[in-house]
């Protein structure tokens, strides 16, 4: 090589390192692509749940329900994969098409599109907390002259937590068929799952893997990173965490001390989120579940609510023993859907530290009422607190509509939360006032709404009901 060579290649790497040196000091961004350019920087791509950004030209989803969605002109797309993998995408919102043993450049777009805009949506496929194939986006690969366009994201994002039955394993087309992604599609909110097959809420000593503590972390691998909170900030968290804790063994004082915890921490990382603790579908740690939310909502977090979900599931409902099939994800939904919503409206605020102010409208009681029968049962109940459930039949001729159900406790009960209705509580009176789905009680039909309350003695039976001022007969 020449002495001149030489000088101009050492001459090029020092205005590199000064550039370099200026850029840093000056607090310059760093070089990135180009907006539209379709790689994994591009800002019109937006990635939605937990994905690894660590390789600006390769991102990595993590857990079941993330997913990238963008806008693009021109006629065809395709995906930059790095090995194999299986997916899902769906082209201008049309149903999702599934993509299995695919690498490379992948043609999203075998027959071309109309020339215009275009949308675009890819689910990477997950099973049971790990993915089928390598789920590595590598930017997207679009016609001469076309560009990715900016698109519309929606103003509230759910994160449901939970194990297999969260990632809809069995169901037919996984997390998308899954409660939590029919959930938020119901509600028109972003959503993503996070979950881990065979997972548990408390690590045990025979290797049960606790989604509580991957929680804090980007994937579901031990080795995973530390997420960073600050990428987005959830509007609601649904766990659904207890399924598979009773097979190794954890206790029941062991679960709830760590469900109290775990709801904390959520806490501690979204403090304006609605968080949502269902009864797990098979009814383990129900009780213990319902005393949790009880001790953390005690200590003044409002923002916390147990999610009784006895009789969610249809008699079909069930693809097995433990996982629900279609039909009872889609059952799950359409009964989960309005109690998240009932709460999302509140979730712009930070969680008071006293009862907000619940005081129902006047319900007028409607005309052709003509009979009522309550039905009350303790469902779950521990030292200084139990779980309460009440059903309501209409046996009059004429429907209910708008319904107002009061009972007054006699040894000193106080409830603290509702779902399915609203309360309030003056003394040992209580009058709970329905929700703004579930008003209506067609002639023989029945209604039923759940609360946690405060037991400081005895637990006795309420012994007198009325609905809208009539008096019910106990069933």
């Amino acid at each position: 090589m020449s002495v001149s060579r030489r000088r101009s290649i050492v001459a090029a790497g020092v205005v590199g390192v000064v550039a370099m040196l200026a850029a840093t000091l000056l607090g310059l961004p760093p070089a990135r692509a180009a907006t539209g350019d379709g790689s994994p920087t591009d800002p019109n791509i937006v990635f939605v749940g937990r994905w690894d950004r660590s390789n600006s030209t390769a991102y990595v989803p993590n857990w079941a329900g993330a997913y990238l969605k963008t806008g693009f002109t021109g006629t065809t797309v395709k995906l930059r994969q790095r090995r194999t993998i299986d997916l899902y995408y769906s082209i201008d919102g049309a149903d999702f098409t599934y993509l299995t043993n695919v690498s490379g450049t992948v043609n999203l777009t075998p027959t071309p599109l109309r020339a215009g805009n275009h949308t675009l949506l890819v689910s990477y496929r997950v099973v049971g907390g790990s993915y089928t194939g390598d789920a590595v986006f590598q930017g997207l690969t679009l016609d001469s002259g076309a560009t990715t366009l900016p698109t519309p994201v929606r103003p509230r994002l759910i994160e449901f937590v939970g194990d297999s039955i969260t990632l809809g394993t069995t169901s037919s087309r996984v997390a998308l068929t899954a409660y939590g992604w029919l959930t938020g599609e119901q509600l028109g909110t972003e959503h993503t799952q996070l979950g881990y097959g065979g997972g548990c809420l408390v690590a045990t000593a025979d290797g049960c893997v606790s989604v509580a503590a991957q929680f804090l972390k980007t994937g579901y691998a031990a080795t995973s990173p530390n997420w960073d909170f600050s990428r987005y900030q959830a509007d609601a968290v649904v766990i659904n965490l207890g399924t598979n804790d009773r097979g190794h063994g954890v206790s029941g004082a062991d679960f709830q001390s760590q469900y109290a915890t775990f709801i904390r921490t959520v806490r501690g990382k979204y403090p304006r989120a609605a968080i949502f603790a269902l009864r797990t579908f098979s009814g383990r740690y129900a009780a213990e579940t319902a005393a949790a939310v009880a001790a953390v909502t005690g200590g003044g977090d409002r923002n916390v609510f147990y999610v009784d979900t006895t009789g969610w599931l249809p008699a079909d409902g069930l693809s097995d023993s433990v996982h629900p099939n279609d039909a009872g994800h889609r059952a799950i939904a359409a009964r989960l859907a309005p109690v998240v919503a009932a709460k999302l409206g509140g979730t712009t605020t930070p969680p008071a530290t006293t009862p907000p102010a619940t005081t129902p409208p006047a319900t007028t009681p409607p005309a052709g009422t003509t009979g009522c029968s309550v039905g009350y049962a303790v469902t779950g109940q521990w030292q200084g607190g139990f779980q309460g459930e009440v059903t309501v039949r209409n046996t009059g001729a004429a429907p209910v509509d708008g319904w107002t159900v009061q009972w007054t406790f006699a040894d000193g009960q106080r409830v603290s939360q509702a779902w399915n209705a609203s309360y309030t509580q003056s003394g040992g009176a209580v009058r709970a006032t329905n929700a703004s789905w579930n008003g209506t009680i067609a002639a023989g039909a029945t209604v039923s709404f759940g609360f946690l309350a405060d037991a400081p003695g005895a637990n006795n039976r309420p012994t007198a009901f009325t609905l809208n001022g009539a008096a019910c007969a106990l069933s």
